[in-house]
């Protein structure tokens, strides 16, 4: 296993890649949110730094996408045709910033707007303009990486039953992942060297993605909502944290 493994990547770091890949998936599969931060943060203890961002992009590419075939006939596509052309807008001026935003700015930013649509009513604009979610997460996901529950506070506010939400989710995210993806190659990353790590990240992240979608039928819309909203908060105190923790 070792001789497929970039240099600078030790087994260990691999197999435990690995390991949150599958609970990844497994929970955003089961429960819309959440799995996206954390592999996130796995990759951002255990990958080099500037591979964590385009590494976490391609494995969250074949997750979604994973999710979004088995949740193929669960998925409001009218919200998709503005989404992408935001996504690509988005994009574009990511890729374009030379001097990235502060990442404590982002984590915080991100986290409070996921409390505000938890706790207070979701602003009108969320749900009625797709093109400007899909503008500003993929502009921050060129610089954050897992802009999930971003995305997901959209969504949530279209106020969908649980396997509509979790694949109307997942083709957004397909969309957004898919962009990024192209354009960290266009900017010269080099992902050839990490091609055997990341076909086995998705592979686990597939059967992740299988096993939640059996929890996921096993529940009911409320108590889908009702995790997912737990989850959010956890994810968005965690955010805030995270910005106050760098920022000081």
């Amino acid at each position: 296993m070792s001789t497929l493994l970039p240099p600078d990547l030790a087994q260990a770091a691999a197999l435990a890649l690995l390991a949150f890949s599958f609970a990844g998936s497994f929970l955003t599969a089961a429960f819309g949110i959440g799995g996206g931060v954390a592999f996130l943060g796995a990759c951002a203890i255990l990958l080099p730094p500037a591979a964590i961002i385009p590494v976490h992009g391609v494995v969250q590419l074949g997750s979604n996408t994973t999710r979004a075939l088995l949740f193929r006939r669960n998925v409001m596509w009218t919200a998709l045709p503005a989404f992408v052309i935001g996504s690509l807008v988005g994009v574009a001026i990511g890729g374009s910033v030379v001097v990235s935003l502060p990442a404590w700015l982002v984590q915080s930013a991100v986290g409070i707007f996921i409390l505000w649509v938890v706790f207070v009513h979701p602003p009108r604009w969320l749900s009625q303009w797709p093109l400007v979610t899909g503008l500003i997460s993929s502009f921050l996901t060129m610089f954050f990486g897992a802009t999930g529950p971003f995305v997901a506070g959209y969504v949530k506010s279209l106020k969908l039953d649980r396997h509509t939400h979790t694949g109307t989710q997942a083709v957004l995210m397909t969309v957004q992942h898919g962009l990024k993806v192209a354009m960290f190659g266009v900017l010269g990353f080099a992902y050839g060297e990490w091609a055997a790590v990341i076909g086995a990240l998705i592979v686990a992240g597939a059967l992740g993605t299988w096993v939640g979608k059996i929890v996921l039928g096993r529940m009911t819309d409320h108590g889908f909502h009702r995790v997912l909203n737990v989850i959010l908060v956890l994810v968005a105190l965690r955010l805030i944290w995270g910005g106050i923790s760098a920022l000081f």
